[in-house]
């Protein structure tokens, strides 16, 4: 590194250092430095008071313009915090002094304006210079006057016309007003609720919107049903007219036959009620009905041209035969575990009990042998058994013995 360039380093550190020194012992102590950009600052100059509620916080160091805005420097001092999003507006406190800057809102909690803090334009506002307003005045009566509105006397006619609506009519105009004020403050207190509605609607609206389509076919559809109706309303009518007729006898049929209705009605209950007790054997048949109608359709037979059944409902007709039947079917027969070979066992039974078990024996005649009357090779108990009982065993065949009694076979009988 050369020597003047490192004398040139040391001359420009020294230089920062004396700036930040005279800054340092300069400044006034126990202030800080805000900089706000205002698009005009009409009275306000070097020394002028910076405020907050109308108490002097600091002062106006520096009034500079900018092109289209002017910047001002002001110093306030530290015993008073500026909320750190606070605004800076310039009063007047009459039309010929000077005015002040002040910021608002009031600090009252988080983070405070630092050091150097910036105020860009958005954060500024400047009151409305005594001349706009007077400009503005004069624009409008210039707009109003006989050169304007009013060049054909419009607008006096419109006053006129006022005036004469409104003569007689104050204390009307003055409920008025007071009913629209109620009605304003009765929005206000409840424009959280009438900001939903209109979101809602909105909402609604552009659920409409998105399905524009459906609801003019919609349209169409119940233009084109209002239609069919008025092209009917006579055959409508005449149909109103008789139903009114026919519940009016329908009224009078239920005032005349109200006892009778009342019984089938609780007939009609009892009846439901043996539906509901039935109602499992009900779910049955209807599971087993069809099966059983296709068993029918083929139980015929084309060939013959009749229904192939098998009819177990008729059984035999001998008299001792039916009284057995009866007795075994109400338990009156008790045969089994009783040992028929052993003449103890067997004369300790009931007199009805031993005269079955004989008939039941296989030699109703008593003379030792198997009766085959009808000579088919069967004996006659056997058939007995098996068209009665269901069992017995048949030469040839195979079967089950009836419970308690000996297997019967053909031959004598010792």
């Amino acid at each position: 590194m050369t020597g003047p360039l490192q004398r040139g380093i040391a001359l420009a550190a020294a230089v920062v250092l004396l700036g930040a020194l005279g800054w340092t012992v300069l400044r006034p102590a126990g202030q800080y430095r805000v900089t706000a950009w205002f698009t005009q600052a009409v009275g306000v100059y070097p020394g002028g008071d910076v405020r907050i509620l109308g108490i002097d916080v600091g002062e106006v160091t520096d009034v500079r313009p900018s092109g289209d805005r002017v910047r001002v420097e002001m110093l306030v001092d530290d015993d008073y915090d500026i909320p750190a999003d606070a605004n800076a507006v310039i009063l007047a406190p009459s039309l010929v002094s000077d005015r002040y800057v002040q910021f608002a809102p009031v600090y009252s909690g988080g983070p405070t304006m630092a050091d150097g803090a910036e105020l860009d334009v958005d954060r500024t506002a400047v009151p409305v210079e005594l001349d706009a307003v007077y400009g503005a005045l004069d624009e409008l009566s210039a707009a109003l006057g006989p050169t304007g509105a009013n060049a054909d006397g419009a607008l006096s006619d419109l006053l006129e016309v006022g005036a004469d609506n409104l003569e007689g009519n104050g204390a009307a105009l003055n409920r008025t007003l007071t009913g629209f004020s109620q009605a304003v403050e009765t929005l206000a207190e409840n424009r959280d609720g009438l900001f939903d509605s209109i979101e809602n609607l909105q909402t609604f609206t552009s659920a409409l919107a998105s399905i524009d389509a459906q609801v003019g076919q919609f349209n169409d559809t119940m233009a084109a049903v209002t239609d069919q109706l008025e092209g009917e309303r006579e055959d409508l009518a005449a149909a109103v007219a008789l139903l009114s007729q026919a519940l009016g006898e329908v009224a009078s049929f239920v005032q005349t036959n109200t006892s009778l209705l009342t019984t089938n009605v609780d007939r009609l209950a009892d009846v439901t009620l043996v539906l509901v007790q039935q109602r499992a054997a009900l779910a049955e048949v209807l599971d087993v009905a069809p099966a059983a109608l296709g068993n029918v359709a083929r139980a015929y037979n084309p060939d013959y041209g009749t229904l192939d059944t098998r009819d177990n409902s008729v059984g035999s007709t001998a008299p001792e035969v039916v009284v057995c039947q009866l007795l075994a079917q109400a338990g009156r027969l008790q045969v089994a575990g009783v040992d028929l070979t052993d003449l103890t066992q067997f004369l300790s039974l009931p007199p009805t009990e031993q005269i079955c078990i004989r008939l039941l024996s296989g030699d109703p005649g008593n003379d030792g042998t198997l009766d085959d009357v009808d000579g088919n090779g069967v004996p006659d108990l056997q058939d007995l058994l098996t068209r009665v009982f269901g069992g017995g065993t048949v030469p040839g065949g195979s079967g089950t013995p009836l419970i308690g009694l000996p297997p019967i076979s053909t031959g004598s009988q010792q």
